[in-house]
């Protein structure tokens, strides 16, 4: 393919161009669902100021709550209560590569890390999922263990106070999110609220494990332990799936429609080459080709680049960097 003049647009979101050029125009798109993950933040609430208000107040309360049911399996020793309180510090947890991307997000690129620390959010949601793991591991290893040593639970009282309280705060929580996600129309936020609101149900679960316990059934307690380490065994996956897709740079291809859609909403493009896109912690970076016409000068073609910039601004909040390259 012939080229009339190569324009580079690297523009990040704080550098928005001021004004859009008359040849582009904003389409909308409904709401995509997101999948909970332990171990990364969706990006749509990351860029936003109120959606990280909101996962900061929700840590505080899920580490309230955590504390609560640590104090009671300390006197307790119930083993579905372990779980359920692995499975809550999970949750709390999925704050942890956010706070660690932000603190490093201050210091600028380097020679040798031209492309900054963003990279730092990934490594630490591979901690994260791989505590959570081994916690799992644990738990099931110690509930298998209660079913051939059965072992006396003690508190009983205690304990059903514990799961009430695991559940008021995983609702509290849910409520919060959902009610924060529909304020600012973050779809991810709103579906993590969901999630905590199932989550509510599972600490019911420790409840259940009480019942049978004071019904005589001493296997209730580690049945219930192992029903919820399968749960977290499988967030484990689904997470470990999300996070090693982006330290390969892996992107949705839903991802790259919408950078491939966003570019033909300008009218002087007159096709879209091959999209390259990557993660960088929250931040997607992409680079890509736009044909334009034979006759377009260098000047149109560099509006022409700062115009599909814009519209990848418009449509993903999250873009850290776009790299724009005309053809003809």
């Amino acid at each position: 393919m012939p080229q009339l003049s190569v324009s580079e647009s690297s523009t990040s979101v704080s550098e928005a161009p001021t004004q859009a050029p008359q040849h582009s125009h904003f389409h909308s798109h409904g709401d995509e669902t997101h999948p909970h993950t332990h171990g990364a933040i969706d990006p749509t609430i990351a860029t936003s100021e109120r959606g990280l208000w909101a996962v900061k107040v929700s840590l505080v309360g899920l580490i309230i709550t955590a504390i609560a049911q640590a104090a009671v399996f300390w006197l307790s020793g119930s083993i579905a209560l372990l779980a359920d309180l692995i499975h809550n510090v999970g949750d709390a947890m999925t704050a942890l590569p956010l706070g660690v991307a932000f603190i490093l997000g201050r210091r600028k690129p380097t020679e040798r890390f031209a492309y900054g620390y963003g990279r730092v959010e990934d490594l630490a949601g591979v901690a994260v999922v791989g505590v959570i793991l081994l916690s799992a591991l644990i738990t099931a290893y110690e509930s298998i263990h209660r079913f051939y040593n059965p072992q006396p639970i003690h508190h009983l009282g205690a304990l059903a106070i514990a799961a009430f309280i695991g559940f008021i705060g995983n609702e509290t929580v849910a409520l919060f999110r959902i009610g924060v996600g529909r304020e600012i129309n973050s779809a991810a936020l709103v579906a993590d609220g969901h999630h905590a609101l199932a989550d509510g149900l599972v600490s019911l679960a420790v409840l259940v494990s009480a019942i049978g316990v004071w019904a005589g059934y001493a296997w209730a307690d580690p049945l219930v332990g192992l029903v919820i380490t399968a749960l977290l065994l499988k967030i484990v996956w689904e997470s470990a799936q999300t996070i090693f897709t982006r330290l390969l740079d892996g992107v949705d291809p839903d991802i790259i429609q919408t950078l491939h859609h966003s570019a033909e909403h300008v009218t002087a493009v007159e096709s879209v080459g091959p999209i390259r896109a990557r993660w960088l912690g929250h931040r997607l970076y992409a680079e890509l080709d736009v044909v334009v016409a034979e006759d377009c000068s260098v000047k149109e073609g560099e509006a022409i680049a700062d115009a599909v910039t814009l519209q990848f601004q418009e449509h993903i909040p999250y873009l850290g960097n776009a790299v724009v390259r005309i053809t003809c």
